[in-house]
């Protein structure tokens, strides 16, 4: 067998062959979409259904110019064999409807190209012609629409989209922390009101970034239209016919076999079907463009990976369609709870909420939750080693009471809500007590750690501490204290008090007082974790490390040493013990199941455009003057060409040997022939008669395989 040699093979980018006739159908795999030919004056058309002048050595151009001789006016698989001529310089002026007795299709092509020029091109031809304002809106519509669906126009807005994504990274959002972009203000007065106007400190919920969503979302459904229209033209098409020598595609295979025609095409056909390609055999009246019998099966394999493709590209859209449709039903909020307390499902219970524009912040689900127990364990290095919330909730006003726990990555379920646990850390309780030793005020204070051995800082703020108002503008005194908490206290030489391991097993906490005005009663919101001294003056007071000190150590699991004194108007401040608090997130999100389809649907679909190669294989075989067929094998891959040599290598000499082993078995007939004939001599001999003369047996045509020059004709 004779393989032609070629740069990698079967690719079909790479496809150039010398002899422009090798193909029969010019497309390779699909059809291409229906475009509008070239348009030009109705003076150098010439007359309705002519082939346009040219000269007698000029050859007619393909696609730019309609008209009859021309290669590209002709249906898929009617270009003429090699070293038949084309052209109009070798066809008569009626070559138009002389070629449509044995090409219908190309003709219909040709005589149809200019009204398909027509109606492609319409816009320009009403505007030409003065049809009116209607067409050319409609024109300017198509043409709007096609730039859309673009997959150019689709990348670009793909790109905007990421790019109008940065500002919500890097500029704080006012529906995820108010407090960062107020500070945002402060620090940037004159830019941040400009920012302001144009939302971006609301960039996913601003108007122009969701003009280049809603508009990405519409270019990938108008370019996946069209991909999945012709896909599935495709599925329900016949492969294209055979080219007029397949032997002459890269990696292509020609022999000679015994065997006619028609029985080498069955069997090539059995060896296809047997690897699982699509086949299609031309029908036994199907004629070449010469005229003489068509024997030839065409096979493809590997649509999946334009199937893959295209349910990635869809499922992507769902994806995009789940995570739209999430944001805008979706809501979640954050909210921190000390042991012993709770929250209900209501907008005033959470410290942070964000709702979706469709969300009703009154009619959310009205569930309730408690926080029984929260315990935490660490290794022997302060490592966490587990987290745990033991909660009780209703679903629902009225219904009955249900326990469960809360672990990180482990969420408790409540209609279409998951609360989960996203931290936790420790929450000294403070009493304040008048000079008698009534209580003033008293409270669990969250405080916000620091380091993994939990090291936090607290900060206390008493607006009602009974003092009187001092000054000409009766300007309250009210109590703030900034401190440090340490579960595991030690003293460090160089730095201080510190905590040595995360769990409370010998809590500590050092304090600062001040007295003056906090301002919380004038409605500016405040950082509750931060202290604002402009009005403020600190004071000293009476403690564990000694008399009249600003600053004071109280270690709470010890009665002794838990008591501040000397505080302003003979007020005193005991530390009496200290709870865990843990963070919860309440997420409601009622199209996540289809993000979460979308997301596997997506993988799999990837996986079999990445793994799935497309092929095509033909098969032809020509009948010989003397008897028996010239079969050749070729065919074309999109990927992986190297892999595909192999593999028409291997189906080539299956096929060679099918087609080619009915010579043997011919030979073994005729030995068999001969021995039989041998012995009906001998009988006869014994019998006395004059055998008969042995008439010569035709000789059995070896198996060639010819070596096609890529020049032969």
């Amino acid at each position: 067998m004779s393989t032609r040699p070629t740069a990698p093979s079967g690719h079909v980018d790479g496809l150039r062959p010398d002899d422009p006739t090798v193909l029969e159908a010019p497309e390779a795999f699909d059809p291409p979409a229906p475009r509008a030919s070239s348009r030009r004056p109705p003076a150098a058309r010439g007359p309705a259904g002519s082939a346009p002048e040219t000269g007698p050595d000029e050859a007619p151009k393909a696609d730019s110019e309609s008209g009859a001789g021309t290669v590209s006016g002709t249906g898929p698989g009617d270009v003429p064999e090699a070293g038949q001529e084309t052209g109009a310089d070798a066809r008569p002026a009626g070559a138009a409807s002389a070629a449509g007795s044995a090409e219908p299709a190309g003709a219909a092509g040709s005589a149809d190209a200019a009204g398909a020029a027509g109606s492609a091109g319409f816009a320009g031809a009403a505007g030409a012609a003065g049809a009116g304002p209607r067409a050319a809106w409609l024109a300017l519509l198509v043409r709007s629409w096609r730039q859309l669906t673009s997959m150019r126009t689709a990348l670009v807005l793909l790109f905007l989209l990421a790019l109008a994504a940065v500002p919500g990274s890097l500029i704080p959002q006012r529906n995820l922390n108010p407090m960062k972009v107020e500070e945002y203000f402060a620090e940037h007065p004159t830019l941040a009101p400009w920012l302001d106007r144009f939302s971006v400190f609301n960039v996913f919920g601003a108007p122009w970034f969701a003009a280049i969503y809603l508009l990405l979302f519409i270019s990938l459904i108008g370019c996946l239209w069209s991909r999945v229209h012709w896909h599935a033209r495709a599925l329900f098409t016949a492969p294209p016919k055979a080219p007029a020598r397949p032997g002459r595609l890269p990696g292509g295979s020609t022999w000679t076999s015994p065997l006619d025609a028609p029985d080498a095409v069955d069997l090539a056909r059995g060896a296809l079907r047997g690897r699982r390609f699509r086949v299609a055999v031309a029908p036994g009246d199907a004629r070449r463009p010469d005229g003489s019998p068509d024997h030839s099966v065409a096979a493809e394999k590997g649509y999946l990976r334009e199937s893959g493709n295209l349910v990635f590209h869809l499922a992507l859209v769902a994806l995009l369609a789940g995570m739209g449709l999430g944001s805008w039903f979706g809501y979640q909020g954050t909210v921190l709870v000390v042991t012993g307390n709770g929250f209900a499902n209501t907008l005033i219970s959470y410290d942070q909420y964000s709702g979706g524009e469709l969300v009703d912040a009154a009619g959310l689900p009205p569930f309730s939750l408690t926080l029984d127990q929260f315990s935490a364990s660490y290794q022997d290095n302060g490592q966490p080693a587990d987290f745990r919330a033991d909660v009780s909730y209703q679903s629902d006003i009225g219904s009955p009471v249900r326990t469960d726990t809360i672990r990180v990555n482990h969420p408790l379920r409540i209609g279409s809500a998951k609360i989960y646990l996203i931290g936790h850390g420790y929450a000294p309780h403070f009493v304040l007590r008048d000079p008698a030793g009534a209580v003033v005020w008293e409270s669990y204070v969250p405080c916000t750690p620091r380091d993994g051995m939990f090291t936090s800082t607290c900060t206390v703020k008493i607006p009602d501490t009974g003092l009187p108002p001092v000054g000409e503008r009766q300007e309250p005194q009210q109590l703030a204290f900034s401190g440090v908490f340490t579960p595991t206290t030690v003293l460090d030489p160089g730095h201080g008090y510190v905590s040595t391991f995360p769990a409370a097993r010998a809590p500590g906490l050092t304090l600062t007082g001040f007295v003056g005005n906090l301002h919380l009663n004038e409605g500016i919101p405040q950082n509750v974790y931060a202290v604002d001294t402009r009005d403020m003056t600190q004071f000293p007071m009476t403690g564990p490390a000694g008399e009249k000190r600003i600053a004071q150590v109280v270690a709470l699991n010890n009665p002794g040493q838990r008591t501040l004194t000397g505080l302003p108007g003979g007020l005193s401040l005991e530390v009496d013990g200290v709870h865990e608090f843990a963070t919860f997130q309440t997420k409601s999100d009622p199209y996540k199941g289809l993000v979460l389809g979308a997301s596997v649907v997506i993988i799999l679909g990837l996986v079999a455009s990445l793994r799935v190669r497309r092929r095509r294989v033909w098969v032809r075989a020509t009948p010989l003057d003397g008897g028996g067929s010239t079969v050749e094998v070729g065919g074309l891959s999109r990927s992986d060409a190297q892999g595909f040599a192999a593999e028409l290598a291997a189906l080539s000499e299956e096929i060679r040997l099918d087609t080619t082993e009915a010579e043997a078995t011919a030979a073994d007939t005729t030995a068999d022939g001969a021995a039989a004939d041998g012995a009906a001599a001998d009988g006869a001999a014994a019998d006395g008669e004059k055998p008969a003369a042995a008439m010569p047996a035709d000789p059995v045509t070896s198996t060639t395989i010819s070596a096609t020059s890529e020049r032969e004709p």
